[in-house]
């Protein structure tokens, strides 16, 4: 008697096991510490959308955490460590991406009872403290940068790195917090940021997508966000653009929840 229960215990041991070798992995590349899109307590809205995704997939969704910086796909998806980069722009050439999930753009972070600016070619631009992104390791200028360059607005230019202190949490919200502080009138910020911080300030702030979208030929301040595999992944590409329309309710909402500016939901859709 014991010796059969103890051959029926090893035999659903090696099943379980089985199947769990065989269960599926979706393994997502993300930062850890870059809200609103991801953090290492699943708390931003890629985070989400993933979980959405690897639902649909029937897959356990797992992540390797890597600092967004430069070298970010090249240590994570080119290395193989992970398949999948939520939040890349559209037909970004390293990777192959998958039809996008949604549209925004920089927009105009001011407090609601400073000039309501909507565009680069506003002359109070000229008399403004003006917070701008810097990117990279190097802070190289970021498109609203180049715009106001053009435009000779330099003389008040403050900025704020993308990365910021990555040894404190959420930096890149501290261009959006100087708006709110009243260290700065006003900032060029990327939407799905300015939208998500702006709502955790103290005082109302508003946020506005700049204009032109299209400064010249050469520099656009909108963009289309899409997720991205390897060139050579058409197999989960086709799935995760499969799941992307399935789910498109839940994934507008989720953005909705996070105050994502959206370009594509005010008459300019996502082809």
């Amino acid at each position: 008697m014991f010796a059969r229960t103890a051959l029926a215990f090893a035999a659903l041991v090696l099943l379980l096991l089985s199947a769990t070798a065989g269960a599926r992995e979706l393994r997502v590349c993300a930062d850890p510490n870059n809200l609103p899109f991801s953090n290492a307590a699943g708390q931003g809205f890629e985070n989400r959308i993933a979980e959405i995704i690897a639902g649909d997939l029937g897959a356990k969704l797992t992540y390797t955490w890597w600092a967004q910086r430069r070298g970010f796909v090249r240590n994570t998806l080119k290395a193989g460590l992970c398949d999948l980069v939520p939040g890349t722009p559209a037909n970004l050439e390293m990777l192959r991406t998958t039809k996008p999930y949604y549209r925004s753009s920089y927009v105009f972070v001011t407090r609601q009872n400073s000039p309501d600016v909507t565009s680069f070619n506003d002359p109070r631009l000229r008399d403004l403290r003006i917070g701008v992104q810097l990117i990279g390791d190097d802070g190289a200028n970021s498109p609203p940068v180049q715009a106001l360059g053009r435009r000779g607005i330099v003389g008040h230019l403050i900025g704020y790195p993308v990365y910021g202190d990555y040894s404190a949490p959420n930096p890149p919200a501290r261009i959006v917090e100087a708006v709110a502080s009243g260290e700065i009138d006003l900032a060029v910020v990327w939407g799905p940021l300015a939208g998500y911080f702006a709502q955790k300030q103290k005082v109302p702030l508003r946020i506005t997508p700049v204009t032109p979208r299209i400064d010249g030929p050469q520099l656009p301040l909108m963009y289309d966000i899409s997720m991205g595999v390897r060139r050579e992944d058409d197999a989960l590409r086709s799935e995760v653009n499969s799941a992307l329309a399935k789910h498109r309710a839940e994934i507008d909402a989720v953005l909705t929840q996070y105050g994502v500016p959206r370009l594509d939901m005010a008459g300019s859709p996502v082809r």
